[in-house]
């Protein structure tokens, strides 16, 4: 019996190391930096879980992936979509959107998020200048909300047809 224990001891230590060997891997494929992962959008893995809330600016939102890399939280979104040479610029401000409430939920500023699109990561820098750009977005949108009527903003029929105001608005693009 003693001489099967150490053959079946080395098995699992091999079967461990493979594991880990994989789930770095996989890690690594899914753009996610080192660290522990410490929210997940539910659609992707998990349960229902609460959205950020940030009451001063009134912004409530919830990133891919919330990880934890030494006291620092970075928020993490996943697009589908490819990109060629540089992240969408609306992409940039829905991460700056999920940095600036990572700050004010849990007390902590984020140095970066990071965009992952099917074909590439970018780590994006969550300065005072792209806060300052966030800010004045949402002050537009604020503004224009108060308006009776506000233009369409584009002239792509492919936002039409995937627009939830679709039925209501008057600007449509057939």
């Amino acid at each position: 019996m003693p001489s099967l224990l150490l053959p079946l001891a080395i098995f699992l230590i091999i079967i461990a190391i493979a594991l880990f060997w994989q789930a770095g891997r996989r890690q690594k494929a899914a753009g996610l930096p080192g660290g522990r992962v410490i929210s997940s959008d539910p659609r992707l893995w998990g349960p229902v879980e609460e959205p950020l809330y940030d009451p001063h600016h009134g912004l409530t939102g919830k990133p891919d992936y919330l990880v934890q890399q030494g006291d620092s939280l970075i928020p993490i979104e996943v697009k589908s979509s490819r990109v060629s040479a540089a992240p969408y610029d609306a992409h940039i401000f829905q991460l700056a959107a999920y940095c600036m409430l990572v700050e004010s939920v849990y007390g902590k500023r984020p140095h970066h998020g990071i965009l992952h699109y099917s074909n590439r990561t970018f780590a994006i820098d969550y300065t005072p200048e792209l806060e300052s750009a966030l800010l004045d977005i949402l002050e537009e949108m604020r503004n224009r909300d108060r308006q009776k009527d506000v233009s369409r903003s584009h002239a792509d029929p492919a936002r039409c047809r995937g627009c939830g105001y679709r039925q209501t608005c008057d600007q449509t693009i057939d």
